[in-house]
């Protein structure tokens, strides 16, 4: 069983920036980070592979958020830049323990963290 530990939500005004962490108990084979908006579907935002360091993005925030990863601190980061209000959401780190070729599907994702709120006003 593998725990996730998130950090580094909260609030901001529109084009500010904040950077989630999530610290892993255990080893997986990647990590990736969803969101989700009241009254809305559990979205990707963004993954990464442990292997390799190479990384998948939502379209929408593409050029504007960097995932990245510590192997020694089995650490992820979501770095995010330029926030808009859609951004606004409950954030998620996730991860998984077998190989997957789409890490953008929620399907490849077996540990779930508890979430952290991220506010972008106007």
């Amino acid at each position: 069983q593998v725990q996730l530990v998130e950090s580094g939500g909260g609030s901001v005004q529109a084009g500010g920036s904040l950077r989630l962490s999530c610290a892993a108990s255990g080893s997986t084979f990647h990590m990736g980070w969803f969101r989700q908006a009241p009254g809305m579907e559990r979205e990707f935002v963004a993954g990464i592979r442990w292997s390799d360091g190479s990384t998948h993005y939502l379209d929408s925030v593409k050029g504007r958020f960097t995932i990245s990863r510590n192997n020694a601190k089995n650490t992820v980061y979501l770095q995010m830049n330029s926030l808009q209000p859609e951004d606004t959401a409950v954030y998620y780190c996730a991860a998984g323990s077998r190989f997957a070729f789409m890490i953008y599907d929620k399907r490849a994702y077996n540990y779930w963290g508890q979430g952290t709120q991220v506010t972008v006003s106007s």
